[in-house]
């Protein structure tokens, strides 16, 4: 089985300074039962829908169309528009392969799809007034997903007084390529645009979101998977770090426990590209290539230093400028912030057997390959699969792709002084294990993985004041420098335990 048939299985203020923002307030407001609301925000004005007390609006742009002679650029502002812009409807996704596996990250439906992409969603209570906002970003090994997925609802959370956000960045090989001549033409450095395209979208947050009730100094950021790793590549880019006051990292960590890439070993990718396409080194024809042509491309596309080719894109590009270090050293420079952070008891299994197992063994561990080799047994044969953590080499890809780096980050912070909770979640609606991606309903909907417990409360809470706890929540106690704690969230409630599988990730050093 090929990594990319793995990868298809697994994953297929700002005050009132700007009057208009003050108007645009009192008008969302003023007319809370209207069909179609209108907001006019300082980049336009809007017309959503009014939605059992909540305003939503979908499909907004807070880019230009990265498109012709702006792909593979840092998305640009767009003026204030004229007229009203209807905002009833989700944007296309970005292009992406059509996904393989229903139900992850991907709705049954076929998705519509485009490079004009780069927009997002607001639910906002009809009556907020610098409401608490949350910024999701979705997953899918940075080559899937979209906004519009409806695992993605914002009106659990905006129900609750939040103002709930949600985007589309630039995927796969449109959104984080890097190639020489890109590198000549904007300054020595290139790719990272899906991550700018997340940057933009804060800053639209910033100048825009009081229009809807929200308070742009209040602002969470939070995702899962690949958006997971976004969180916190966001929380080491300096120029994201002023956008959001805390985080929130589900199942993704900088480097999914993979080496960093330097921009010339990225860049050397972006030559494959251009040799698979055939343009002879010319950016020209590279922009000239249909959207279906680089996908087609992308699927080829090989990095020999990650574990299999899906996840090319997830390793990160240290491109000079945007992540000017290598994330360990922007981790130790970066300002305490708030971090909620964990990962899923079983999340996937990696497909390539036993001489894959072994290659990631030997990039997550480096110098510790040897004794964690002993320490996992591997010269032994496999023991009966736990009920709950899954078989041996489950057990191994969701420590050194998930649980270990999770481990380590949480560290990291709290060294430095951040308030930091971590977790652990083991539930499945079936009564099986638990999967990559399974505990996204528990925080953006209803679902209880206990009697009458749910990830959604303390979620809120966080969001609200940067502290999960609160109310008749069971206590959730931090994770410290002095006493690294998680609870885990299954069926017996929340029970605060020790590190996490410590005899293996205190071999780990990776993020």
């Amino acid at each position: 089985m090929t990594g990319r048939s793995v990868l298809a299985r697994v994953v297929i203020a700002i005050a009132c300074l700007v009057l208009a923002s003050c108007a645009a307030v009192q008008r969302s407001t003023a007319m809370p039962d209207a069909a179609n609301p209108i907001v006019d925000a300082p980049a336009g004005e809007l017309r959503g829908t009014s939605e059992a007390g909540l305003l939503v609006f979908r499909g907004v742009p807070y880019a230009r169309p990265p498109v012709g002679p702006l792909r593979w650029r840092a998305p640009e502002k767009l003026p204030r528009w004229n007229g009203v812009r209807d905002a009833t409807a989700f944007g296309s996704a970005c292009f992406q392969p059509q996904p393989q596996l229903s139900g992850i990250y991907a709705p049954a439906a076929p998705l519509p799809m485009s490079e004009d992409c780069l927009t997002l969603n607001i639910w906002a209570p009809a009556k907020a007034r610098n409401a608490p906002v949350f910024f999701w970003i979705h997953g899918g090994a940075l080559t899937t997903g979209s906004s519009r997925e409806p695992m993605y609802d914002g009106r659990k959370l905006a129900e609750r007084g939040v103002v709930v956000v949600s985007i589309n960045y630039r995927l796969g090989v449109l959104g984080w390529l890097a190639h020489p001549e890109l590198s000549a033409e904007q300054g020595g450095l290139s790719g990272n645009y899906g991550l700018l395209d997340q940057i933009r979208a804060l800053e639209w947050v910033r100048d825009n979101i009081r229009a809807f009730g929200g308070d742009p100094a209040n602002v969470t950021i939070a995702g899962e998977s690949a958006g997971s790793q976004d969180v916190s590549l966001l929380l080491l880019a300096p120029a994201a770090r002023p956008l959001f006051a805390r985080a929130i990292m589900e199942s993704g960590t900088p480097g999914f426990g993979m080496p960093f890439r330097t921009l010339a070993e990225a860049e050397s990718i972006g030559d494959q590209a251009g040799k698979l396409l055939g343009t002879g080194g010319s950016l020209l024809r590279l922009r000239r290539a249909s959207a279906k042509a680089l996908l087609a491309v992308d699927l080829k596309l090989h990095d020999p230093a990650a574990p299999d080719d899906s996840f090319v894109w997830l390793r990160t590009t240290v491109d000079g400028h945007y992540l000017p270090a290598d994330p360990l050293q922007l981790l130790a420079q970066s300002p305490t912030k708030p971090v909620i952070l964990g990962s899923n008891r079983l999340e996937f299994g990696l497909g390539g057997g036993p001489a894959e197992r072994d290659r990631f063994i030997a990039l997550a561990f480096g110098d510790n390959a040897e004794r964690a080799h002993a320490a996992y047994g591997l010269d032994r044969p496999a023991p009966p699969s736990d009920p709950r953590l899954g078989t041996r080499d489950e057990q191994i890809a969701t420590d050194l792709v998930f649980r270990c780096p999770t481990a380590r980050f949480a560290s990291m912070m709290a060294a430095k002084g951040a308030p930091v909770w971590n977790y652990e979640f083991d539930s499945a609606p079936d009564g099986g294990k638990t999967s990559h991606a399974a505990e996204i309903g528990y925080a953006f909907g209803d679902k209880t993985f206990a009697p009458g417990l749910s990830l959604k409360p303390y979620w809120l809470n966080f969001i609200r004041t940067g502290d999960p706890n609160g109310g008749s929540l069971p206590h959730w106690p931090s994770f410290t420098a002095a006493q690294p704690r998680h609870v885990l969230f299954d069926a017996n409630g929340v029970t605060p335990q020790g590190p996490l599988r410590p005899e293996y990730c205190s071999l780990d050093e990776r993020i």
